[in-house]
């Protein structure tokens, strides 16, 4: 497979799922706002700092509440990662390997598309409530992913655009664990409190994980949540479920089924065996913060690995020649 069809198949399902999440994050956080005052910065303001654009936003906007951060995360041309411009990346990128993607896979990336530049024309960012738009994107989305794996074949095409997907999905993962832990509970006494609790499982709802969560623990408590999205090997939605299958796609590529063959199998594998051998506890007493901001780095390494071990290859014979 060329590079180039790895690189934009990879970066197509990294779009795709992005603005998967960004919907499930504004839905879940709309009805958590409405159990604090309008327009109130600190349930806001974290929205956007769990994407890590909080200093695009500050260039853009003077001020914090609902109406801006929801343009700025939905429709906002200017934010690379906003829904529309995820999609509209995510067209691009799909329209450029037409060839190897399916006629299905095709008209549903343009379905989406086309909703979301509708709800941009008619300012759905304006509406009291948006949530039944961001709802049907991440159904949309979802229906995508159906489509995706039912009707493409299991080739290298098709791992690598899983390995995008997973790749980004235990990044927002942990994104939004860190912004609960670090940002939303601002004092000692709220721990354990109503407050605290709906947090939780505002957090849990986010990221389509109370059902089956309850399921395990029954209870709410900080330690089980974060072991559960942290740890948990059979949870599709936690991080090391997805580094699990993000390895298995992998090597499916590269053929290795022992040690690795390449700079992205070596940090990828580090990566996941660590978290298969680390207690919760121990990650509580070092500090989840801390621990969160060094995963994402090194899921930032992973990815850096991926470009220079396979979607380089393409530039630097180019460079050759």
């Amino acid at each position: 497979m060329l590079s180039r069809v790895a690189n934009t198949m990879y970066w197509m399902n990294r779009y795709i799922e992005r603005a998967e999440n960004y919907a499930r994050f504004m839905d879940v956080h709309f009805n958590l706002s409405l159990e604090s005052p309008p327009d109130a910065e600190e349930q806001w303001k974290p929205l956007v700092i769990i994407t890590g654009d909080w200093p695009l936003y500050q260039k853009l906007y003077k001020k914090v509440n609902k109406s801006r951060v929801i343009f700025f995360l939905g429709f906002e041309p200017k934010n690379p990662n906003s829904i529309y411009s995820c999609i509209t990346n995510a067209r691009e990128n799909a329209r450029s390997i037409r060839p190897e993607i399916t006629k299905e896979v095709w008209e549903q990336i343009n379905s989406i598309y086309f909703f979301v530049k509708e709800g941009m024309e008619r300012k759905l960012w304006k509406n009291n409530d948006p949530r039944i738009f961001f709802k049907k994107i991440k159904e949309d989305c979802q229906l995508l992913y159906g489509i995706f794996d039912a009707t493409i074949s299991r080739s290298d095409g098709w791992h690598f655009g899983k390995i995008g997907q997973l790749i980004e999905r235990a990044d927002k993962t942990s994104r939004v664990m860190d912004v609960k832990y670090h940002i939303l509970l601002t004092t000692p006494q709220d721990v354990g409190s109503s407050i605290d609790l709906m947090q939780w499982a505002a957090l849990l709802k986010s990221v389509s994980a109370y059902d089956m969560y309850r399921k395990k623990y029954g209870k709410l408590t900080a330690l089980n949540i974060s072991e559960f999205l942290i740890l948990d090997k059979k949870f599709p939605r936690s991080m090391l479920c997805c580094l699990i299958h993000a390895e298995q796609s992998l090597q499916e590529i590269t053929g290795s089924m022992g040690g690795f063959s390449n700079e992205a199998e070596k940090q990828l594998g580090k990566l996941k065996s660590e978290l298969e051998f680390v207690d919760i506890n121990d990650i509580f007493a070092d500090g989840l913060h801390e621990y969160l901001d060094e995963f994402q780095q090194r899921l930032n390494g992973v990815s850096i690995s991926f470009y220079n071990s396979f979607f380089a290859v393409q530039s630097q014979i180019q460079g050759q020649q």
